[in-house]
């Protein structure tokens, strides 16, 4: 069952901070709920005192100010595992549950926030106005609870009082108990009305109907205050005993359900069949009060659920069994108290029921080195798929970082999932291995490659999984996974790369961009016979339009060193063998020079190979204008 905690302004804090003394409550209370009205919140000034009153005496409206209350206020409620419409805990945070409060954020303001508690149910807080938090909390339990609906009849002419004005009562209903209320329309015959939600919300919705029934009934209304601890043996195993009473007497008898903290049971009908019904409950109520005692027992906190049941079945069927009340301690409290209330021969067989419910799910560990967890689990978890499928009643949780992995269910099939995740485990202990290297973390990407070319290759060469830290992380610890041979292998492998890495060197040569095209030559027929003399060192020439003279070389140190010298000595020799002569020529003769589409330059380059004539229209634009001059380059090679 889920239920609603009301935080005021000053316990939000104690709240946040893990505090566990916060009220639960069913429904926000009337005095946190409560908006003043303008006069109440600001009224007149009293008149001037008479001669004879004493001063300084509040008079007037000023003696019944009502304290203004904070206007945001926070409600908590929980859903357990076996109402969550969403139980893929995977994406937890990213998947459909926090869309759908992203969702349900922007249309009504409030905000919220999920946590995962260890039964695997779901902690709401909802912060906000109060219009904003009741329409929000109505969102969350329609698309985030599973949803049941009842019916409750109620007489025809009664249907006006539960819609109200404008339909503001039926509104305010439905936004106090998170459910949806259909009513049938005037002139359909039927008069019953319709609720769906949660299984709290429907009883909570329904308990508001009648008690707004009863109200309107002409018969008598009788409301009679009894001790909570007593209600169920009023209402009886699965609310039996209720029903007989109100068959035997024909009165309506409304008992609050156990998520709302009331003692007052109200009683309308006849006033015959109320006074019989009174008679009859407060009988049942004297004796039980005379005969019953109580005992209480320590249980782990998380065998509670156990003795719970779903929906609360199992606290029935225990009642129904030997007569006794069993009161569970509040979700969020920390209490791990119960206590069993019933006549003392019966106390005996219902504590006995009780512990074996508690113990009819166990949790065991099972210890496995954490880099092994992946691996038991298998590829896109085939491994533990195939005991879950076999033993579906049992939970397998793996704790991240730690050698721990829990099992959770019924006593049998916890015993069979164990036995079988050791087998893996021995399995996977005989066969694989692990080694740790620390290569410094400048080296990863290479040690990845492009794409990830070089890791990718290790991997499926040596069947081995490595595990190379993110570049943010700043870590050297490289971890490799798999066969003890493949491991070894893998292992020396990187080792090397990473030496050859740790001895590479890099420099830049400066190399004029005009002497670049002739160190490359025709096709790179050059530039390949450099590196065919040094084939460990890359050469890296600049971007012609990045007009950069910077030359990189890379490779092994010695290497290196070795190359940028032969290319320092060819530089030299080019600019040796190199020059270049100005020859004045008139602008209106350079079209000639050149001839149609280049005809006679390309006559000149091919008459002598040893002489390059180059017009650089744009670059000497401006000084072939006012010196009318052309740069003549001539290399010799």
């Amino acid at each position: 069952m889920s239920s609603v905690a009301v935080l005021t302004q000053e316990s939000f804090a104690e709240h946040r901070s893990g505090l566990k003394d916060v009220e639960i409550t069913g429904s926000v209370p009337e005095d946190e709920a409560y908006i003043p009205t303008y006069l109440e919140a600001f009224p007149p000034l009293p008149d001037k005192s008479t001669p004879g009153e004493k001063t300084g005496e509040p008079a007037g409206a000023w003696s019944k100010i009502r304290p203004i209350k904070a206007s945001v206020i926070t409600q908590v409620f929980h859903v357990p595992l076996e109402e969550r419409r969403y139980k893929d805990n995977s994406q937890f945070g990213e998947g459909e549950e926090a869309k759908v409060c992203l969702d349900i954020m922007q249309k009504t303001g409030a905000h919220i926030e999920l946590s995962l508690a260890k039964d695997q149910g779901l902690s709401i807080m909802v912060t906000g106005k109060l219009d904003s938090v009741m329409k929000a909390r109505k969102e969350i339990v329609a698309r985030l609870q599973t949803q049941a609906s009842a019916t409750v009849l109620i007489p025809k002419e009664h249907h006006r009082f539960v819609i109200g004005k404008n339909g503001e009562k039926l509104q305010e209903l439905e936004l106090k108990t998170a459910t949806k209320i259909a009513i049938p329309r005037s002139d359909d015959p039927n008069a019953n009305i319709r609720i769906t939600g949660t299984k709290d919300g429907i009883e909570k919705a329904r308990h508001e109907i009648q008690l707004i029934s009863a109200e309107q009934d002409k018969r008598a209304v009788e409301r009679l205050s009894f001790e909570k601890a007593f209600h169920p043996f009023i209402s009886g195993a699965y609310n039996r005993l209720v029903q007989e009473l109100s068959q035997e007497t024909g009165a309506r008898i409304s008992i609050p359900p156990p998520s709302v903290p009331k003692d007052e049971i109200v009683i309308t009908g006849e006033k015959e069949a109320v006074a019989m019904a009174i008679a009859r409950i407060r009988a049942i109520y004297e004796e039980k009060k005379r005969k019953t005692t109580t005992i209480s027992v320590e249980v782990k906190k998380s065998q509670h659920k156990y003795i719970v049941g779903p929906k609360g079945n199992t606290l029935q069927e225990i009642l129904e069994n030997t007569g006794v009340s069993v009161e569970m301690p509040p979700l969020d409290s920390a209490s791990e108290t119960i206590i069993l209330r019933g006549e003392p021969d019966k106390l005996g067989p219902a504590l006995t029921q009780v512990y074996a419910k508690a113990k009819s799910v166990i949790v065991v560990e099972v210890i496995a080195p954490a880099w092994l967890h992946r691996f038991i689990i298998g590829k896109k978890g085939q491994n533990i798929g195939r005991i879950t499928q076999q033993l579906p009643k049992v939970h397998i949780e793996f704790t991240d970082g730690e050698e721990r992995i829990s099992l959770e269910g019924p006593t049998e099939e916890v015993e069979q999932a164990q036995a079988q995740m050791q087998e893996i485990i021995k399995d996977l202990m005989a066969r694989m291995d692990y080694a740790e290297i620390n290569i410094d973390h400048r080296f990863h990407r290479h040690l990845i490659g492009k794409n990830g070319a070089n890791i990718n290759r290790i991997k499926e060469q040596y069947k081995v999984s490595v595990r190379i830290p993110q570049d943010s992380e700043r870590c050297g610890l490289v971890r490799i996974e798999g066969d003890p041979q493949g491991v070894q292998l893998a292992r020396k492998e990187l080792m090397d790369m990473a030496q050859r890495m740790e001895n590479e060197r890099t420099k830049d040569l400066i190399i004029e961009q005009k002497f670049h095209r002739s160190i490359i030559g025709q096709k790179g027929e050059k530039i390949k016979e450099v590196r065919d003399k040094f084939p460990e060192v890359i050469i890296i020439f600049p971007d012609q339009q990045q007009k950069s003279d910077i030359v990189q070389l890379r490779g092994p140190k010695n290497e290196v060193e070795k190359c940028a010298k032969f290319l320092q000595k060819l530089i030299a020799e080019l600019v040796e063998s190199s020059f270049s002569i100005s020859v004045p020529i008139h602008k209106q003769f350079h079209k000639n020079i050149i001839g149609k589409g280049g005809a006679n330059i390309k006559k000149v380059n091919n008459a002598a190979s040893i002489f390059s004539l180059h017009f650089y229209s744009r670059q000497y634009k401006h000084n072939i204008k006012h010196n009318k001059t052309i740069d003549c380059i001539k290399t010799w090679t």
